[in-house]
């Protein structure tokens, strides 16, 4: 017989969640085979657009880039969201690169301008230097209403074909398109948009077995099967 102590633990650690634990609000039950699942049961897909600078276009690449993103919003899913994420841009790769350079300097004054040239762009990126980045984020919605059952296969599929009229389309805007299809990345995409700090230096989604499973072992003290 199973001890009663041992079901309770489990309701805790996977039911429930334990006490005022971040997975206890966030919406997010797991992210599997490139798709995010909510709590609802509802299968999100999550694409990266790089911008293109509109304003520096000619007025006909203008009028071009209008008119193909809102053809593509003609044919976008029904229930779509354009996130934007600010981050304070990251010189940090910049900063040491030059820190090299001025120590094998032999000019002094060169050596200096250096130095000058690195304060510079630390005041500037503690007041104005930030990055944005885009995101479309659409759910899978079943259009067949006589189908109960619907495989995860299917859903993969038809969210996929989603993400490659995005694409298709947005590529005539001259935007590129990032299909984030791996779980590790999706994983430290969403962690990134909850903590924007210390994502610079934890990157949850390289744990083997994913984010949830990884915490929730850990934080038990042994493995649930």
């Amino acid at each position: 017989m199973r001890n009663p102590l041992s079901k309770k633990k489990d309701e805790k650690f996977f039911g429930k969640y334990y006490s005022d634990s971040t997975q206890k609000w966030l919406p997010i039950e797991t992210v599997t085979g490139g798709l995010v699942l909510l709590k609802d049961g509802r299968y999100i897909k999550i694409l990266e657009v790089l911008p293109v600078n509109f304003y520096l276009k000619s007025d006909v690449e203008q009028e071009n880039i209008i008119y193909y993103f809102a053809s593509y919003l003609k044919i976008a899913p029904d229930n779509m969201q354009i996130r934007v994420v600010t981050e304070r841009a990251d010189i940090d790769d910049y900063l040491k690169r030059h820190e090299h350079y001025a120590e094998n300097e032999p000019n002094e004054q060169t050596e200096a301008m250096i130095y000058d040239e690195m304060d510079f762009v630390k005041g500037l990126s503690e007041n104005v230097a930030i990055k944005k980045r885009f995101f479309i984020i659409f759910e899978y919605v079943n259009k067949n209403f006589t189908q109960q059952n619907v495989r995860f296969s299917d859903i993969q599929r038809i969210l996929s074909d989603e993400a490659y009229k995005a694409q298709r389309y947005l590529s005539q805007c001259e935007l590129g398109v990032i299909d984030i299809n791996d779980n590790g990345q999706l994983i430290d995409l969403l962690y990134g948009f909850i903590n924007k700090q210390s994502s610079k230096h934890v990157n949850p989604g390289n744990f083997a077995d994913g984010m949830f499973d990884e915490i929730h072992s850990s934080f038990g003290g042994e493995d649930y099967e």
